[in-house]
């Protein structure tokens, strides 16, 4: 299988599992993927994502090495139609899941991997890691969300210079722009990350949702209307389980124990 999968504490692992080709996506890993995070989205006893890559790569983008076939005979694929029906699923899935999603970025994240990254709500880094917006490099612009994300993070001005020079992204670079949420040692990354996952699997998971779409949809609404959305989310939140164990937990002077409902 091109995707591993591993439950442990109410985190669902998911491993791009192609290390030779450092986690290259063809169609086999990209449905593979696109069905295990909608597995793990739909599983009430997930309780956050975590994507990582196998071997030394979190993933080098498409595989082109795939279609060289194709190209020396002069015939293009339809790259539009990869889009539709592969890499969009795929980013739209990782933002729609109601649930945490992190990316433990181990290694290169290039191309669509660093698209995909920028998609998972956190991103924790090896020391290792880096991110290339490739696609320029191959006379092609930038796909899977790269733009709608990195504008967001960093504004016109740096996105436009990461996706038109294509030049390398280190981990602390990363991390000081805001692309990364942290930067970790090597010989502590495989650690700190499951730590952080855990954590998240122990939180008020339905809040935790909530909260998620009210930050994605909070750049194309109007004040008025984010209040308006806060006021639904909050009454929602409010009927949660979780909620009145939070309550509970704080005024009996003791940590709460969520359990995702």
């Amino acid at each position: 299988m091109p995707v591993a999968r591993s439950v442990e504490d109410r985190v669902c692992t998911l491993v791009l599992d192609r290390p030779s080709l450092l986690n290259a996506f063809d169609d086999d890993l990209g449905f593979a993927l696109l069905e295990e995070v909608t597995r793990a989205a739909e599983d009430d006893s997930v309780r956050c994502i975590v994507i990582t890559g196998a071997g030394r790569a979190f993933s080098s983008g498409e595989d082109l090495g795939a279609l060289a076939g194709g190209y020396e005979e002069g015939r293009v694929p339809d790259l539009g139609d990869t889009l539709t029906r592969r890499y969009n699923p795929l980013i739209r899935a990782v933002r729609a899941a109601p649930k945490p999603v992190v990316a433990a970025v181990n290694g290169v994240a290039a191309g669509a991997g660093a698209s995909l990254a920028l998609a998972c709500d956190f991103r924790l880094a090896s020391e290792h890691a880096k991110l290339v917006f490739a696609f320029v490099k191959v006379g092609l612009v930038p796909d899977s969300g790269a733009v709608w994300f990195l504008e967001r993070m960093i504004g016109q001005g740096r996105a436009l210079e990461l996706v038109t020079s294509g030049r390398v992204v280190g981990a602390q670079e990363a991390v000081e722009l805001g692309l990364f949420t942290e930067v970790v040692g090597a010989a502590d990354f495989a650690q700190r990350w499951r730590d952080v996952a855990r954590e998240l699997a122990s939180g008020p998971t339905r809040a935790f949702a909530l909260t998620k779409a009210l930050v994605q949809a909070s750049s194309s609404r109007n004040l008025d209307d984010q209040l308006d959305a806060e006021v639904d989310a909050q009454a929602a939140a409010g009927r949660t389980a979780d909620h009145l164990e939070g309550v509970q937990a704080f005024l009996g002077k003791r940590a709460a124990k969520f359990e995702g409902r």
